[in-house]
């Protein structure tokens, strides 16, 4: 007896990663034989972790670039054996699982310096270490009064045969203003903290302060290593200055579904919760199985477009938990018929950036958020045309 073929999905997200290694290529071009970290943080922007890692690697990506340790950990379980750098972690962390599997991990102060020693020591081995500095963003990073200390520390770790320190770094506040002072600021604070370093004896293998902003418009800014995660999965990081395509990148996502319903009713009916849209004239409605549950922002209400029935349509009323509705006209639509949320913009659909302006955000926060009971879809990958990986947040390459 023969399986029948799988239904289409409710809901998913495609991902394409021909348009990820296009990316890594196009950037690696533009910045001029620097090396490059793709960042894979936070599932890969939504694009999923693993896949994106190694989609990356294969069209030369040198360093990953993530979050946390749990992440760095999850690409070593998968079997990424190359350099990656993790960079957030609170006191009392146990750094001996990232130092036993080789992750470079920063530090921001003396104290979780010697927390990093304290690791290195237990296992006996080094643990290599990059040292961040707070150029101006007054996030993370050790403040430029403090600086002094952490490379001396840090010198002390080196001679001790406790860490090796691979890189200093920082980020950039405002580089998708590129004419905005804080840049050039900035660019002079990290200079000074790395002549600094320097002079007090540390090489580092790498010096880097760009971000996809900095690295596209501030060659100056380059240094050694540039860190690429917007860019990578083909949206513009200076959407008011360029559009992907101006900058030849291709938008790696689409998220698509299908209408669960699609029903005739009266002018003057109110539709989805506060009735805040009520129909101008008979017409046809359709329900899309999708909601803020999934990560389709309720700021998309009555603002966001969508292509479906051979068209833009703009959501009609509030977005619910599970779905929204759309208002279709007098189209001949009926269930089952696609709707696309979002994707490259190639076949007239909304991209990720049209929903980041409607929604009054950025493209970064569409694309991270979207996902919950939708299934992701890999195309453009070696060894298969199409690969399912489950829902989004499940175990697995899906998380």
């Amino acid at each position: 007896m023969s399986t029948p073929a799988p239904s289409p999905p409710r809901a998913e997200i495609v991902v394409d990663l021909d348009a990820v290694r296009h990316n890594v290529a196009t950037l690696r071009d533009a910045v001029g034989g620097r090396a490059l970290m793709a960042v894979v943080k936070a599932d890969g922007y939504g694009h999923g972790m693993t896949e994106v890692a190694r989609a990356a690697r294969e069209a030369g990506a040198e360093w990953l670039g993530v979050a946390v340790m749990e992440e760095a950990l999850a690409l070593r379980a998968a079997g990424d054996t190359g350099r990656v750098l993790t960079w957030l972690a609170v006191p009392g962390e146990d750094y001996r699982p990232a130092v036993a599997a080789a992750v470079d991990v920063t530090a921001y102060s003396v104290a979780e310096l010697d927390e990093i020693r304290d690791a290195a020591r237990e296992l006996g081995t080094p643990a290599r270490v990059q040292l961040k500095v707070d150029t101006g963003l007054s996030r993370g990073g050790s403040t430029e009064q403090d600086w002094p200390d952490l490379v001396l520390a840090a010198v002390e770790a080196e001679r001790s045969g406790e860490v090796t320190v691979t890189g200093v770094w920082s980020h950039f506040a405002c580089s998708d203003e590129p004419d905005h002072p804080a840049n050039a600021a900035q660019e002079a604070v990290f200079r000074w903290a790395v002549e600094l370093a320097e002079r007090s004896g540390l090489t580092p293998e790498v010096r880097h302060l760009c971000n996809s902003a900095g690295a596209l418009t501030r060659p100056s800014a380059r240094f050694d290593l540039v860190r690429c995660g917007i860019a990578l999965y083909g949206l513009s990081p200076v959407p008011e200055v360029s559009t992907s395509a101006e900058l030849g990148l291709v938008p790696a996502m689409t998220v698509q579904g299908r209408f669960a319903m699609v029903k005739e009713v009266r002018a003057g009916s109110g539709v989805s919760y506060g009735h805040s849209y009520v129909t101008a004239h008979d017409t046809t409605l359709g329900v899309v199985p999708a909601g803020y549950g999934d990560g389709v922002p309720r700021h998309a209400s009555s603002r966001a477009e969508v292509l479906a029935a051979g068209r833009r349509r703009t959501i009609a009323g509030r977005v619910c938990m599970d779905q929204f509705v759309l208002d279709l006209g007098d189209s001949d639509a009926q269930a089952g018929d696609p709707v696309v949320l979002f994707g490259p913009g190639d076949a007239g659909e909304p991209t990720a950036q049209d929903w980041a302006e409607a929604c009054g955000t950025i493209s970064y926060e569409i694309v991270t958020r979207i996902g919950g009971r939708m299934q992701r879809r890999y195309v453009g990958k070696p060894d298969s045309p199409e690969t399912p990986t489950g829902l989004v947040g499940s175990y697995g390459e899906g998380t």
